[in-house]
C-alpha cells in the first residue's frame, strides 16, 4: 500500500512515543527489577548545570530527585527518605587517580546524605491528653498522623513555631569525602550562618490547610534552603533537601496499551505545537524528593586550567536486614555489614533504553569505571532495531553502522570539543564555560529565562553548516550550548534530545565524524513524544523545581478554592 506523508507523520509520532517510554517509568522511574522493591533509595532524575538564577554566574547546580511517583495523597505516612540508607552525589573533576591530569570515571568528590526522622517527644511522638479529667482515666496517647496541627512556623530544631504539632521531624547530615567513596570518613558541610552541621528536611505538602500561613507551602519549605561552607572551598555553597513537584515530562501511558498513541496530530515534530500535541504530562500529578547542592564552580574543578567535570547519584543499602519480629518505630529491622549500592543514575533513560533487562540491577549495583561490562549495549543497541521491526523499515529505518560510536560519545566518553574530558563511563559531562543561552550568561531577567533553549546544545546541531570536522554552530538562531548534553538542566527536553540522537542525528550534524547521513536514514527527523518539556515548567531560583502538588487542594475550610 502507498504510503502519504500523512502516513509516515502519524507513524513518527508513534514511533517516537515507543522510543520514549519502552520499558520505563519516566526518566529513571522503577526502572530496574529490584529497584522497584526500594523506592526510597530509587533515583529518578539527576541535572548537572552552570547556574542561570540572576546574580549566581560562577555557580554550578547538582539535583538529584529520589522516591518516583508519588501520589500527592499521600497520606498517612507520605515520604520521608531512607535513615538506613546512604544518598550520594559524586563528581570526577580530572583528579585522576593514578596522578595524571585525565579524568577517570572515578569519583574525586562526593556529598554523602545520611537522614534521620526520629519520633518528637523523646520517641513517644505527639500526645494528646484523652479521657475524662475528673477519674476517667485520662491518658496521653500518641497520634496516628505526621502532624497534630497547623505548620507555619520556622525550623523546628530551632524550637521556633510550631514545632509541637510535628510528629516525626526529619533533619540530614552532609560529609563531603575526597578521593574514593569508601576512602574516608569524610569532613562535614556546614551551616554557614551558625556551623551547625544537622539540616532540616521540611516535611511534605500535606495540602493547603497544613500550609495555610502566608505563602503557603513554597514559603515554609524555602525557610529551609540553607548556605553552606563546604570544606575547602572559601566561598559558601547552598542545599536544599524535600519533596518538589515530578520534574521530568514524557508522554507515558499510552505505550503500555500497545503504543496507543495519539496518531495524527502532528504535523511537524520540529514545531513547538507538535512537540506539546500529545497533551499534558502524565507523570505531572505526581511528586518527588530533591537533594540540590549549589557549588562554587571553580570549587569543583581540579583545578584552573580544567573546565569539565562529570557526576552521578547513587543510593546504598547495608548488606544484611534482619526483620525484628517486635517492630518498633525505631527499630523495625536491624541492618549491618558494608554498603551496597542499589540505585546510579546519571544521564537520563540509559538503564530503560540501553541496558538490557537481564543487567539492569547490575548496571544499578555499579561504577562508572567499569563500565566496559555494558559496551555491547552502547554499540549495538537493540532499541532502533526493535522500532524498525514494529513500524517496518520503509517507515523508520533503524541506523545501520556499527559500532554506534557517536552514542559512545553521547553516553560513555562526551563529544569531542565540547564535553570529553578522557574518562570512559557512564556520566553526565558539563563543560562549565560554554555559554548559556544564545548569548546571555543567565536569564534575560529575574522571571525571565526564555533565551534557554530546550533542546540544549543540540539546538546548536545545523546539518546545513556542518562539516566533516563536526563543530557545533554557536551562530545557529536559537542555539544553546550550555544545555544536554553538556550537562543538563530540568527544563532540557531529554527525550526529544535522545529519541534524536538514537536515530542518529549526529550522523547528519557532523556527517563523517562517527557515521554518515546515509548510514541513519531516519536521523534528520524531528522526532518528539508529543509532551513539551521546558525552563518555564520551573522556577527561576534554587532549587529551581517547584513547590510539590498538595494533599488536598482545597481551601482552610474545606471547600475547592474560589
Amino acid at each position: 500500500m502507498k504510503k502519504t506523508r500523512s502516513t509516515y507523520l502519524k507513524v513518527c509520532l508513534a514511533l517516537t512515543v515507543a522510543l520514549a517510554g519502552a520499558g520505563a517509568f519516566a526518566s529513571s522511574h522503577r526502572e530496574a527489577p529490584f529497584i522497584t522493591k526500594n523506592p526510597k533509595v530509587d533515583a529518578t532524575d539527576f541535572y548537572l548545570f552552570q547556574s542561570y538564577e540572576a546574580g549566581r554566574s560562577g555557580f554550578t547546580t547538582i539535583i538529584a530527585n529520589y522516591q518516583p511517583l508519588q501520589n500527592k495523597y499521600g497520606g498517612p505516612n507520605f515520604f520521608e527518605m531512607d535513615p538506613n540508607a546512604l544518598y550520594e552525589i559524586h563528581i570526577d573533576n580530572g583528579n585522576s587517580m593514578d596522578g595524571g591530569a585525565t579524568a577517570d570515571a572515578i569519583e574525586d568528590l562526593t556529598f554523602q546524605f545520611r537522614f534521620s526522622n526520629p519520633l518528637a517527644n523523646n520517641g513517644a511522638g505527639v500526645e494528646l491528653p484523652i479521657g475524662l479529667p475528673d477519674g476517667g482515666g485520662l491518658q496521653n496517647v500518641g497520634i496516628p498522623l505526621r502532624i497534630a496541627g497547623p505548620v507555619t512556623g520556622s525550623d523546628p530544631n530551632l524550637g521556633a513555631g510550631s514545632v509541637n504539632n510535628i510528629n516525626s521531624p526529619e533533619s540530614y547530615t552532609v560529609t563531603l569525602v575526597n578521593g574514593p567513596r569508601r576512602g574516608s570518613a569524610g569532613t562535614a558541610v556546614t551551616n554557614a550562618a551558625d556551623g551547625g552541621s544537622v539540616f532540616t528536611k521540611p516535611i511534605d505538602n500535606m495540602g493547603t490547610k497544613t500550609f495555610s500561613g502566608t505563602g503557603g507551602y513554597d514559603a515554609y519549605a524555602r525557610q529551609y534552603i540553607y548556605d553552606i561552607t563546604i570544606p575547602g572551598c572559601a566561598t559558601a555553597g547552598k542545599v536544599f533537601v524535600g519533596q518538589r513537584a515530578e520534574s521530568f515530562a514524557v508522554n507515558l501511558g499510552a505505550v503500555f496499551d500497545l503504543v496507543n498513541a495519539p496518531l495524527g496530530v502532528v504535523a511537524n515534530g520540529g514545531t513547538l505545537a507538535g512537540r506539546s500535541a500529545g497533551g499534558p504530562n502524565p507523570i505531572g500529578e505526581n511528586n518527588i524528593t530533591t537533594i540540590a547542592l549549589e557549588l562554587p564552580t571553580s570549587c569543583i574543578l581540579h583545578s584552573a586550567s580544567d573546565t569539565i567535570v562529570a557526576a552521578w547519584t547513587t543510593a546504598s543499602v547495608r548488606q544484611a536486614r534482619v526483620i525484628n519480629p517486635t517492630a518498633t518505630y525505631a527499630d523495625p529491622a536491624r541492618e549491618g555489614g558494608a554498603w551496597a549500592q542499589v540505585s546510579r543514575l546519571s544521564n537520563p533513560l540509559v538503564n530503560e533504553l540501553v541496558i538490557g533487562l537481564a543487567d539492569k540491577d547490575r548496571f544499578n549495583s555499579s561504577e562508572p569505571k567499569d563500565d566496559g561490562q555494558f559496551a555491547k549495549y552502547v554499540t549495538n543497541p537493540t532499541l532502533p532495531t526493535l522500532v524498525q521491526l514494529i513500524y517496518g523499515a520503509a517507515n523508520a529505518p533503524a541506523p545501520q553502522y556499527f559500532p554506534r560510536n557517536d552514542l559512545v560519545a553521547a553516553f560513555l566518553t562526551g563529544v569531542t570539543g565540547a564535553t570529553q574530558n578522557g574518562s570512559v563511563g557512564e556520566m553526565i559531562r558539563l563543560n562549565t564555560t560554554m555559554a548559556l543561552g544564545a548569548n546571555p550568561t543567565l536569564c534575560t531577567s529575574p522571571t525571565d529565562c526564555s533565551n534557554l533553549s530546550d533542546l540544549g546544545a543540540a539546538s546548536c546541531l545545523d546539518p546545513a553548516t556542518a562539516t566533516s570536522g563536526g563543530a557545533l554552530n554557536p551562530a545557529r538562531v536559537g542555539c544553546d550550548l550550555a544545555g544536554f548534553p553538556n550537562g543538563r538542566r530540568p527544563g532540557d527536553d531529554v527525550v526529544d534530545i535522545e529519541l534524536r540522537a538514537a536515530m542518529g542525528a549526529l550522523c547528519h550534524a557532523f556527517p563523517g565524524v562517527y557515521c554518515t547521513p546515509a548510514q541513519a536514514p531516519s536521523g534528520n527527523l524531528p522526532f518528539t513524544d508529543g509532551t513539551l518539556q521546558d525552563v518555564s515548567q520551573f522556577d527561576t531560583l534554587f532549587p529551581y523545581l517547584r513547590a510539590p502538588l498538595p494533599g488536598s487542594p482545597n481551601g482552610p475550610n474545606g471547600l475547592p478554592p474560589s
